[in-house]
């Protein structure tokens, strides 16, 4: 039975970033097991926001990994990305893992999968998971139709997913840089 988790959103505007992820953890396609599950987190000393979609288990140890890796790299978070990507691709081990990590530091957000993808979005606005979608959309007209802060549009944006996305709660952990 698949455990499907969340729906992590990350928006940048004014020189302010905000990461949010909603806390529903769902068994299989009916069982909701838990609703205030924490799946964002910062590392590096509060330099660097992150967030994962897929298995808990499998995140914990990518969450560790780029920790490592932006240690290794001065906090310098495309090069730590790409060399995670990298290694997330070429191990045996690692590539079986089912998870994405979104990541913002105060320049950069980025998502890495374990295919080796880094990808950065074109405007302010990332998301990732079961939600992602709708709180892509979400946010991206958010960001370009109002005057919300960047933590307004990323709450506002899972509050929607919330009311779309069977998989996504409305039990909202928010994480800044500004």
């Amino acid at each position: 039975m698949n455990i499907r988790s969340t729906t992590i959103i990350a928006v940048r505007k004014d020189h302010q970033v905000a990461l949010a992820g909603d806390g529903q953890v769902t068994l299989g396609e009916k069982t909701v097991i838990k609703h205030g599950a924490t799946k964002v987190r910062t590392l590096s000393g509060g330099e660097i926001l992150a967030g994962f979609a897929g298995s808990a288990a499998d995140a914990i140890t990518l969450f560790e990994m780029f920790e490592r890796k932006l240690k290794d790299h001065s906090n310098q978070l495309v090069r730590a990305a790409v060399e995670m990507g990298q290694d997330w691709r070429s191990d045996r081990y690692l590539r079986k893992l089912e998870a994405l990590l979104l990541v913002a530091d105060r320049e950069t957000t980025l998502v890495i999968s374990g295919s080796g993808d880094i990808i950065e979005p074109d405007e302010g606005v990332l998301a990732i998971g079961s939600g992602g979608s709708y709180a892509m959309a979400a946010g991206l007209a958010l960001l370009r139709h109002s005057q919300l802060t960047a933590r307004e549009i990323a709450f506002e944006a899972l509050r929607i997913t919330s009311e779309i996305c069977v998989f996504t709660n409305d039990r909202i952990s928010m994480i800044e840089l500004s």
